[in-house]
């Protein structure tokens, strides 16, 4: 599968889609198109069974430099909220699929870059990553990107970085827990892929129900979040997967999932 985009390229092994951000000579920018393909590419990967799990990954030296500031110049109100209506659109699109979203980072992920790596389910980032949400420097705060940062990391070390401007290297990213593992920059592809291909030996339902099931509990009263998830596991827990994990485990042999 190989949509017909400018900015964006797909292509599937073995269950893992690959998502790349393909504009290396500008550091892949968040253009409005190159926000418009990743969503359109989200949402049909989404509504495919084969498909297990999806990795978003960038080509050339820079994962992203963020939105194209070429076309925010001289634009009317009602051009630029559409420019961030289609991030806004993007990220949702990141959480609302029902498979496990990847990002594979090298390089530069800054603004609504930083803010696409701190939406997906989980990042794998090269030790030459650095993340930052630089523009207070240019006159227009990273407030979109605030959202999901501030959600990752936590508020002091947002607002540091949404203050300041200044990046992060890799390693404070994941200390911060923006990033969950840091390779070197020759493994990043084959570590994204073993972390992939771990999560595609579990019951693909279960793994949908399971993703769906943290994002509607995370920012629940306690009280409700143990509500919620008591009957999410119970429904669980009566699909055949669960049933066949539960019985193959009890039997010592390998589960054989039919996703229902």
């Amino acid at each position: 599968m190989r949509p017909n985009f400018a900015t964006t390229t797909v292509e599937r092994d073995t269950g893992i889609a690959f998502v790349t951000l393909n504009r290396p000579e500008r550091r892949n920018p968040l253009s409005l198109e190159a926000m418009r393909d990743v969503t359109a590419t989200l949402r049909k990967l989404g509504g495919d069974d084969t498909v297990r799990v999806v990795v978003i990954g960038a080509a050339g030296p820079a994962f992203s430099a963020g939105h194209d500031l070429k076309e925010m110049i001289g634009r009317t109100l009602m051009e630029e909220q559409a420019i961030f209506d289609a991030c806004v659109e993007m990220m949702q699109a990141v959480e609302g699929i029902g498979q496990p979203v990847i990002a594979s980072v090298q390089g530069a992920a800054l603004a609504a870059g930083c803010q696409l790596v701190a939406s997906c389910d989980l990042v794998v980032a090269s030790s030459n990553a650095t993340f930052g949400t630089p523009g207070v420097k240019i006159g227009l705060f990273c407030s979109t990107p605030m959202v999901a940062v501030s959600r990752a990391i936590g508020r002091k070390r947002a607002l540091q970085m949404l203050l300041t401007g200044q990046t992060i290297d890799a390693d404070t990213a994941a200390d911060w827990g923006l990033v969950n593992l840091v390779v070197p920059d020759e493994d990043l592809a084959a570590e994204t892929r073993a972390l992939a291909e771990r999560i595609t030996t579990a019951s693909p339902l279960t793994v949908r129900i399971g993703k769906q099931a943290f994002y509607r509990q995370i920012d629940l009263p306690q009280d409700r979040a143990y509500d919620a998830m008591a009957e999410t596991m119970a429904t669980n827990a009566v699909n055949h997967d669960a049933q066949e994990g539960m019985q193959a485990f009890l039997e010592k042999r390998t589960p054989q999932w039919e996703g229902r």
